[in-house]
């Protein structure tokens, strides 16, 4: 097989985890499920075991360089790519494909955000393996799909056509659409068809398979990082790298190229998958007590409360009473309290915070 590389897409602020997700320190440098491991290392703890340190490529924003290195000492600098500016997944990728092809001719490339939930990480292990196997040999971009258990609004989903041979693989199918988070009535028609799956994020293809797909479906890009080829590895790498991303668009790898492209593929499965993007995905797959709540905190005392979400810093007291089906957030200076279900005003929230108090808080 020929080089395996790996490439962690994290340059997210983690808004909907706010307050506890800052931008500062977003959600990707936490330990929020409370393992001794942020999501981050988690990510890197899973993909070492099929791919070499020294072929890891994390993507993040300059200001996070120092918490990359500190959560990730086995990683050098150039192993860090530091993105000037936020332009979503596409130029993310870009940046990190040339980066690849500046060191080797060709390599598979799996791609992967970092704040999944893996459960089942021999199964997950498996399938990333038949992905890898199936883009060294054939010009194919391949997605991993979770079979969904509910009609969540928060996933995008992929729509499958007939299923697809490959050695003695039963759960590789060709892809007929992608659509964003749908709403729930939609969802729940996608999860009765049986033709839908959640959209992992996560895909894995051959180097020269995803430079075609920029050349054909983001020319644009595609021209922009060519020019600079031969600077990256150089002190000239920085200041095209800054100039380049003030100049790209900010589009998503999903909508920029596998909505577009007809050869992709899914590998069905079902390894305990979760996207934490949100207090509600924790809440979903993390132990409740008897009432129905989620509590964080080594001091938190609650009183005719269920079904909550509470997450207080450790050292603090906090009393709780009277309150069904709320979060109830705080680190250091800021206090949230709103109903679970209203939870996608938080990103509301913060931008009214970041207007009227300042972007310390945020």
């Amino acid at each position: 097989m020929t080089n395996n590389f790996c490439v962690i897409m994290a340059g997210g602020i983690g808004s909907r985890f706010w307050p506890l997700s800052r931008t500062a320190k977003p959600k990707q440098f936490l330990d929020i499920l409370g393992t001794g491991r942020s999501f981050l290392q988690q990510t890197f703890d899973r993909f070492v075991k099929i791919i070499p340190p020294e072929n890891f490529l994390v993507v993040t924003s300059v200001n996070y360089k120092d918490l990359v290195k500190e959560q990730l000492p086995e990683l050098k600098d150039e192993q860090i790519l530091l993105e000037p500016l936020r332009r979503n997944t596409a130029p993310c990728l870009a940046y990190a494909a040339n980066k690849i092809r500046s060191r080797v001719d060709d390599a598979n490339v799996i791609v992967t955000p970092s704040d999944h939930l893996i459960v089942k990480e021999e199964e997950f292990i498996n399938q990333l393996k038949n992905a890898l196997d199936i883009s060294s040999e054939k010009d194919k971009l391949v997605t991993l799909g979770i079979k969904p258990s509910r009609p969540e609004t928060g996933y995008g989903y992929i729509q499958v056509k007939k299923r697809k041979e490959f050695k003695e693989l039963d759960n590789l199918y060709k892809v007929k659409t992608f659509t964003e988070k749908p709403n729930e009535e939609m969802a729940t028609i996608f999860v009765e068809s049986g033709e839908f799956y959640w959209n992992s994020g996560i895909f894995i293809s051959s180097l020269h398979t995803i430079l075609e797909a920029f050349q054909q479906h983001l020319t644009e890009i595609a021209i922009k990082f060519e020019k600079g080829r031969k600077l990256l590895n150089s002190s000239s790498e920085e200041p095209f790298i800054k100039k380049t991303y003030s100049e790209c668009p900010s589009i998503s790898i999903d909508y920029g190229i596998m909505e577009k492209a007809t050869n992709v593929y899914v590998l069905t499965a079902d390894f305990g998958w979760s996207d934490l993007g949100t207090w509600g995905s924790l809440y979903e797959n993390k132990e409740k007590d008897l009432e129905g709540n989620l509590i964080g905190g080594d001091n938190i005392l609650t009183y005719d409360t269920s079904n909550c979400i509470v997450d207080i810093s450790r050292g603090k007291v906090a009393v709780i009473q009277g309150l069904d089906g709320y979060i109830v957030a705080e680190s250091n200076d800021t206090l949230m309290i709103c109903r679970r279900e209203d939870e996608i005003q938080i990103k509301k929230f913060v931008t009214d915070v970041r207007i009227k108090k300042g972007d310390s808080l945020v």
